[in-house]
């Protein structure tokens, strides 16, 4: 491939410094055995993936991975193109975006992981890689897996707090039945009680993305069809990332684009295993399609991509 701008990639960009870290268990995964950063890295890629390429891999593990924490982090390109060039890295054979369900006995979650390779990777590589990783995972994920958090650094003490004075009672506050009993019942269902974590997700679409804000009764109708994808083992950040993936410029009706994709992309069902004994590591594994968002076993994706995003239906 003729590539007219050889310069080379971004190799330690100082606003890395300052780029946040996910959450414990989440966020970017070096691949092993990785050898040593060169000069000449991604110069075959054009200059917009060479940037982000650049950027990411001067990353600490353990950093954010998501488009909008990267495109906050780098002034040179926006959202739409750090989407873009995710999307391009991992055709690439550079990344891969992993779900992983782990944990013991009944404490399991989901995390995220991006997992980054310097050198770029064929489909077969990775299938490999994915597979091991799924029955051996590193010793640092494994910790993470049980649940203990793995600092970068030693913690240094924490102070020890002097006690606070205690203070004086103030006077209860005398508020008339008759008002409270009113309030009460003037309130909606979901502001009294505590909405259920599939209507809060949906609530907080448009938060998130504000082309899918959705009304206090969009939520509501959706609310079951939202609350069958956390039955199926998902958290409430894998349905918002799976239904904000891949958004089209615009969105005329948020309700019926995300209705439809609620459909669509539901997550299977785990086949039924049988209880596992305290202590046994549960691991299970699945890729994210780098273009949609859509999850599957690794041996379904080529070049990151889920079959209808690599075979687009011509109508």
């Amino acid at each position: 491939m003729a590539v007219s701008n050889l310069s080379p990639a971004l190799r330690a960009p100082a606003s890395s410094r300052a780029h946040p870290k996910a959450r414990p268990g989440y966020g970017k995964r070096s691949v092993p055995k990785q050898r040593q950063g060169r000069e000449g890295d991604f110069t075959l890629l054009p200059e917009r993936e060479r940037h982000i390429a650049g950027y990411v891999d001067a990353l600490p593990e353990g950093a954010a991975m998501d488009i909008k924490s990267l495109a906050r982090s780098q002034p040179l390109y926006g959202q739409m193109a750090v989407g873009s060039a995710l999307r391009a890295l991992g055709v690439a054979g550079h990344l891969r975006h992993v779900r992983c369900l782990s944990g013991e006995g009944d404490q399991v979650r989901w995390v995220t992981r991006t997992f980054w390779s310097r050198v770029a990777h064929d489909n077969e590589w990775w299938d490999a890689f994915l597979a091991a990783e799924e029955h051996h995972p590193a010793p640092q994920e494994a910790a993470e897996a049980a649940g203990a958090d793995v600092p970068d650094e030693a913690p240094e003490p924490a102070p020890v707090p002097e006690p606070a004075p205690v203070p004086a009672q103030p006077p209860a506050m005398v508020v008339p039945q008759q008002r409270t009993v009113g309030l009460l019942a003037s309130a909606p269902s979901h502001t009294v009680g505590h909405p259920s974590p599939a209507f809060a997700a949906l609530a907080r679409l448009g938060r998130t993305d504000s082309r899918l804000a959705l009304s206090a009764a969009d939520c509501a109708a959706l609310e079951r069809a939202a609350a069958e994808w956390l039955a199926r083992g998902v958290d409430a950040d894998y349905l918002t990332h799976a239904l904000t993936a891949g958004l089209p410029a615009s969105v005329d009706s948020p309700f019926g684009f995300v209705r439809r994709r609620l459909h669509d992309k539901l997550p299977p069902r785990l086949p039924a295993t049988a209880p596992a004994a305290p202590g046994t590591p549960v691991r299970r594994l699945m890729v994210e399609c780098t273009e949609c968002g859509a999850p599957g076993r690794p041996e379904a994706f080529r070049d990151g991509l889920c079959r209808p995003c690599r075979e687009p239906d011509p109508a």
